[in-house]
């Protein structure tokens, strides 16, 4: 699946994380990630080789788990991290919902 822009992929992205527990899971590995990098800055570089485990772990279970379809990461990891931060930053002041209503309903899609 080609998309033209990040605004287009963003709308896609949204269709994959339509259960609130799926978010939910999204917002635990990035902040989990997060978390993990700073303190691995500050006290133990070898807790660095965690970040990925833990924030795409706990992420890629809700996937397969509770939304029931193939992570986003597999065909586009850079836009997939974007929409990740965005998400996370929606999701860390209050405005996901106010988003999900902008968004509307839309088709589900499948990434092949």
């Amino acid at each position: 699946m080609n998309f033209k822009s990040l605004d287009e992929f963003w709308a896609f992205y949204m269709t994959q994380h339509s259960k609130p527990s799926t978010r939910r899971w999204h917002f635990a590995g990035t902040l989990s990630g997060i978390l993990i990098f700073m303190y691995s800055l500050l006290f133990n570089w070898w807790f660095i080789l965690l970040v990925p485990l833990i924030g795409y772990g706990l992420a890629w279970y809700s996937h397969f788990f509770v939304e029931g379809n193939v992570p986003a990461t597999f065909s586009h990891p850079i836009w997939s991290f974007l929409c990740d931060c965005k998400m996370f930053g929606l999701m860390l002041t209050g405005q996901m919902e106010r988003e999900i209503k902008r968004l509307g309903k839309r088709p589900v899609l499948q990434v092949f």
